[in-house]
């Protein structure tokens, strides 16, 4: 099982690549987390916010494996604690698809993108950078993997 952090946007600053990067080495080899990253519509283009979502969502659509399972970042998702997410990370890994978490552009994902998702999470209530999304899910991933191993980096 494969996990992909499939985000619109590129061209992050070098501390977001950084922060995802140092998170993803650490995740173990039969659970590799993968960045995917899709260009955002131009926002100069004139297009409504609607058309510039739905162009982004025939982007995710080609970047995404033909069977995973669709996470959704979104602001009204389901609010998990980090053994809550551990515990749904041991679901996927019995389900045995990979498992893409989508994140929307900065006008967000489109209604009709949204509806194809198995399931919608948030990764916190605060209002945040979109670039800092990456490596706090990086680092979410990384403690729910190590709790389900017991590993000494999660402490309650």
């Amino acid at each position: 099982m494969k996990l992909l952090v499939v985000a619109v946007g590129h061209r992050m600053p070098s501390w977001v690549e950084a922060g995802f990067d140092e998170f993803a080495r650490r995740m173990p080899r039969e659970l590799p987390l993968q960045l995917v990253e899709i260009k955002a519509e131009p926002r100069t283009s004139g297009k409504t916010v609607e058309a510039m979502m739905a162009a982004e969502a025939t982007r995710l659509e080609a970047a995404l494996p033909p069977r995973c399972r669709r996470v959704i970042l979104d602001e009204r998702g389901a609010d998990l604690s980090s053994m809550a997410l551990a515990r749904r990370l041991e679901d996927w890994q019995g389900e045995g698809q990979d498992v893409a978490l989508i994140v929307g552009g900065p006008d967000g994902l489109s209604p009709a993108f949204k509806a194809t998702a198995a399931e919608s999470v948030r990764l916190s209530s605060l209002t945040l950078p979109h670039a800092l999304v990456r490596p706090l899910l990086a680092e979410a991933l990384y403690r729910a993997w190590s709790i389900t191993r017991n590993h000494p980096y999660h402490r309650e």
